[in-house]
């Protein structure tokens, strides 16, 4: 299962050649051998949507080679969210996948907050031979806190979301937080409810239940809710 999940589109983690159970087999006997190759066959990993990572590969060993030494980091690293391509010197924390994609958890040389830095984003990244003072103590689940995904809002915010009863046992399928509770109600529908850091990431999943989702609270999630709806009207409306 391991190399399966390795080897998926997007995750990109395997390297050399082979993966483990391959090389694994090439040691053992030759019914060893052939229960993995036929175990391979039964497991597979699809559609995961993962960000594609295939040739961001070098950048997450080096990312990897900094943690284990202890190095800064310094590379040039585009966002959407800055008009120029930004170049950064960084203390590498922690190296994380977070729902889509893989993160470096980092502080900038100027600064004390550490922050999260998408690994594709990185134009170049190379290593220093300038020691690195990350904090021993410090808590990645702390870290993130209550953010949807990955960027943690200034506000917590309690929501409650009721879903349509068609789309109740859908939605229940999956955990999509750790705070999140269920309140099944009388005509089929239910209430899920979240504490959430921010509210900008939370946003875009209520939109992908569109016609089956109603805000409840907060009044500032239905607002957003309201105007992305406006805009995806504005674009896609032919009268």
């Amino acid at each position: 299962m391991s190399s399966a999940i390795s080897t998926a589109a997007g995750l990109d983690v395997a390297v050399g050649k082979g993966n483990f159970s391959e090389k694994w087999a090439a040691r053992t006997s030759k019914e060893t051998a052939q229960l993995l190759a036929e175990a391979q066959k039964l497991i597979s990993v699809m559609g995961l949507n993962l960000a594609n990572h295939s040739g961001h590969q070098e950048t997450i060993r080096t990312v990897q080679r900094a943690l284990i030494n202890r190095k800064k980091l310094t590379g040039l690293y585009r966002t959407p969210y800055a008009p120029e391509t930004l170049s950064l010197t960084l203390e590498p924390i922690r190296l994380c996948l977070v729902k889509q994609a893989w993160y470096l958890i980092a502080r900038k040389e100027e600064e004390i907050t550490p922050k999260a830095f998408r690994i594709m984003r990185f134009q170049t990244l190379k290593m220093l031979e300038k020691p690195a003072d990350g904090p021993e103590d410090f808590d990645l689940a702390a870290f993130f806190g209550n953010a949807w995904g990955v960027y943690r809002g200034q506000k917590t915010y309690d929501v409650n979301i009721r879903f349509t009863p068609d789309a109740a046992p859908l939605v229940t399928e999956t955990i999509w937080h750790r705070t999140q509770q269920a309140q099944p109600q009388s005509n089929g529908s239910v209430i899920l409810s979240f504490q959430v850091d921010g509210l900008e990431e939370i946003v875009h999943w209520i939109l992908g239940w569109t016609g089956r989702a109603e805000v409840i609270i907060p009044p500032e999630l239905r607002e957003l809710v309201v105007k992305y709806l406006q805009k995806g009207l504005e674009l896609n409306w032919d009268p």
